[in-house]
């Protein structure tokens, strides 16, 4: 009799841990928030309406045709797609090849608090504002009205309050001096205005003014939108990454095994270019760059021997040969006429001008000096193996 209220009190145990474990499960966007933090807040942004690594999940439930097949897609995204699931496959072609990491352990309560989370946060029910679809959001610029007036004002009141400070202190001295039987004459506007105490606050102002700009634009150096600086050649990554689909860890090699993705040596730039002699944009102008500094000999195709110690006029020869021939075949000639000598100073010059500077003096050799473009802040710190080798994510 004993044994059976025991088993009867272990089966009464067993039903309560069961019963509390089904009302922690209810679905609950509290939960959800917990369960989107633990596993979705990766890969997905918590506005719901941008995208990440995976899509914006705001309106996601209503983009599958029911709720069984987006659970199967969340346990195992894979075989959603090997079965041929239509919103699955739609959404493997168009984020291939970043594999949706899997959840099978994740319970139907569990993924329901997590929608409620998301849908909640999407229609600004849950813990924040309503997030506008992109349809309704304006892309216009929005306009800064300055704040000169404002600053304008400020400073002609200061300017006043210190000219009326300035001429009450000038009559304290003035009545001060007569008590002790003094005659002081008060002075005029230019001698008050151009004595040292006024001059010193006025220098002080001038180093703050001066230290403040100069500090704000060596700030936003190398960041700002759109910078683009004259480069030494005029080198394109449309053209090679994207029109020739060339990788980029051909060039930038260190991506992959150091902090810094490396700017390639001119001779990484040789593999291809002692076959490709002529560009599709420039022709010979900026090619030639690339050969004068590394002294390679178009003409012979082979590199120049003791190119290091020739001089310009001796570079310029060989490289003045190379553009003018390639002038008359592309332009079917039997001899170079006058707009193609034209063309041979006018590049000559240009590679003269690229590849010169005060330390080489008077020779052509030596690496391409391009200008640096980015520049990040000095909290920031970014590592190209972590993400290209340890993270294996795409460079684009």
């Amino acid at each position: 009799m004993i044994y059976k209220y025991l088993n009867i009190s272990k089966l009464l145990v067993l039903g309560l841990i069961l019963t509390s474990f089904s009302l922690a499960a209810e679905v609950s966007p509290d939960a959800g928030k917990k369960l989107f933090k633990d596993y979705c807040g990766t890969c997905h942004a918590k506005n719901m309406k941008s995208a990440g690594t995976g899509p914006a999940l705001a309106g996601a439930q209503e983009k599958w045709d029911n709720d069984a097949d987006l659970y199967a897609w969340i346990r195992n995204s894979q075989a959603s797609i090997a079965a041929g699931q239509p919103r699955a496959t739609e959404l493997w072609a168009q984020y291939k090849p970043t594999i949706m990491t899997s959840f099978p352990n994740l319970t139907d309560d569990e993924i329901g608090s997590i929608l409620a989370y998301v849908n909640g946060v999407s229609d600004g029910t849950y813990g924040g504002k309503k997030v506008v679809p992109d349809s309704q959001v304006s892309n216009a610029p929005v306009e800064k009205k300055p704040n000169w007036w404002l600053y304008g004002s400020l400073l002609a009141g200061l300017a006043f309050l210190s000219l009326l400070l300035m001429k009450i202190i000038s009559n304290l001295n003035i009545v001060d001096a007569a008590k002790n039987g003094e005659i002081l004459e008060p002075k005029s506007l230019y001698q008050q205005l151009s004595s040292k105490g006024i001059i010193g606050i006025l220098i002080f102002a001038l180093v703050i003014f001066a230290g403040y700009t100069t500090v704000n634009n060596a700030v936003n150096l190398g960041r700002q939108q759109g910078y683009a600086p004259e480069q030494p050649i005029k080198f394109s990554h449309e053209t090679h990454a994207g029109i020739h689909k060339i990788e980029c860890q051909y060039c930038h090699d260190g991506a992959r095994r150091s902090k810094h993705s490396i700017i390639p040596a001119a001779n990484t730039c040789m593999n291809c270019h002692k076959a490709i002699t002529n560009g599709s944009t420039y022709g010979t102008a900026e090619l030639t760059k690339i050969y004068a500094s590394v002294g390679f000999n178009p003409n012979t195709n082979k590199y120049i021997e003791n190119y290091e110690n020739m001089g310009i006029d001796d570079a310029k020869e060989i490289y003045g040969k190379w553009i003018g021939d390639q002038y008359i075949v592309d332009n079917e000639l039997a001899d170079l006429d006058e707009d193609g000598k034209e063309v041979v100073v006018e590049q000559l010059d240009g590679i003269v001008a690229s590849l010169t500077n005060p330390l080489k003096k008077d020779k052509l050799y030596g690496p391409i000096e391009w200008v640096r473009i980015h520049n990040l802040p000095d909290h920031v710190y970014f590592n190209h193996a972590q993400h290209v080798t340890v993270g294996e994510i795409e460079c684009q």
